[in-house]
């Protein structure tokens, strides 16, 4: 069975993403104010959603194919040494991006926006330490669903996986959905945006610093 405090990691991530404005609520603001309506604010929540979803959903895909294949001596040390080059490398360039979408854009020139913001940021690259503990549980589940005496096979691996990686993004992109939808409704509707200038936090820097304590902790992780 997985470990709920997996869950509740996963949940606090997603929060912490739709805190992020970087990872979508500034721009939704800033398509209802120039639209001057609260609708604007909400349409433009989903396509961000679906885009950050797909990133991390391309991660864990990725993610799954990998843990199959590769040796699983090499695994966890080839996880904490991506996470902590791409927190150092984010560290050291910043985060120039050079993705431009119009602020009238449609339903897919937001999503695109929001996963390559997503990918740039390497926001699937968290849950990876979550994944990896989720994996045999879920491969454990298909096996009982597939009846008594049903053995462990490579489809059932790579379903087992599917479904764990399919569990992961919807969970954390419900927690990121409802998070960017507060902090943007509340924002436009009462805060205003000069709450950038009175009291900004450079998330860039918190979430680079994450990575690399990540990486760090599964290193020194049994």
């Amino acid at each position: 069975m997985t470990d709920p405090w997996q869950w509740a990691a996963l949940i606090g991530l997603g929060a912490f993403h739709g805190v992020n404005p970087a990872m979508g609520w500034l721009f939704a603001v800033a398509l209802g104010l120039q639209e001057g309506r609260r609708g604007a604010v909400i349409e433009a929540l989903p396509p961000i959603a679906l885009g950050h979803a797909l990133s991390v959903l391309m991660v864990a895909l990725g993610f799954g194919i990998v843990h199959l294949l590769a040796a699983p001596d090499i695994l966890k040390p080839a996880m904490a040494a991506i996470l902590i080059g791409f927190g150092g490398y984010r560290l050291v360039r910043g985060y120039r991006h050079r993705v431009r979408v119009g602020m009238r854009a449609s339903f897919a020139g937001l999503s695109l926006w929001s996963f390559v913001m997503a990918s740039a940021h390497g926001a699937g690259l968290m849950i990876l330490p979550l994944l990896i503990g989720m994996l045999a549980p879920a491969q454990m589940l298909v096996l009982s669903l597939c009846g008594p005496g049903a053995e462990m096979t490579g489809t059932i691996a790579v379903l087992g996986s599917v479904a764990a990686g399919a569990a992961v993004v919807l969970v954390h992109m419900t927690a990121m959905l409802a998070m960017i939808a507060i902090v943007a409704l509340v924002v436009f509707d009462t805060v205003g945006l000069g709450i950038l200038r009175r009291g900004w936090v450079n998330f860039d820097w918190v979430w680079a610093g994450a990575l690399i304590g990540t990486g760090v902790a599964v290193l020194l992780t049994r």
